[in-house]
């Protein structure tokens, strides 16, 4: 299945291979929780660009996570962090892409089950 998405004023554009996951994951971490990110993660390689025409980067703390957002409009697209497990584990290659579900074509995203990951304590 083949998943696509884009930012409010179109400059960016994505696609996934794959399904939407069983549920996606809020965090509340000081910067997740203000953007209002709803994230359905995938493995870097089901992430496709289709157009990056304003695509920008934010890093913050550790400079681990790149969060890419639309320069234009502003909207979040997606963040690209190590896999880290619950625990907080990471074993420094496996990178995990956390899209933007709010900006996948013809879906709801608060209707979907919802995972809560406890950010604002953990990192």
């Amino acid at each position: 299945m083949t998943l696509a998405g884009h930012c409010h004023c179109g400059r960016n554009a994505f696609e996934v291979d794959g399904d939407l996951p069983e549920t996606l994951t809020r965090c509340t971490c000081s910067f997740c929780s203000r953007r209002g990110m709803l994230y359905a993660d995938y493995r870097p390689d089901q992430l496709k660009i289709t157009e990056a025409t304003s695509d920008a980067i934010y890093r913050w703390q550790t400079k681990q996570v790149a969060h890419h957002f639309c320069s234009a409009c502003g909207c979040s697209l997606y963040a690209d962090s190590p896999a880290f497990e619950p625990d907080g584990k990471w074993d420094g290659k496996t990178r995990r892409m956390g899209v933007n579900a709010r900006l996948f074509d013809d879906f709801e995203a608060a209707d979907w089950p919802v995972t809560v990951i406890d950010g604002k304590n953990r990192w």
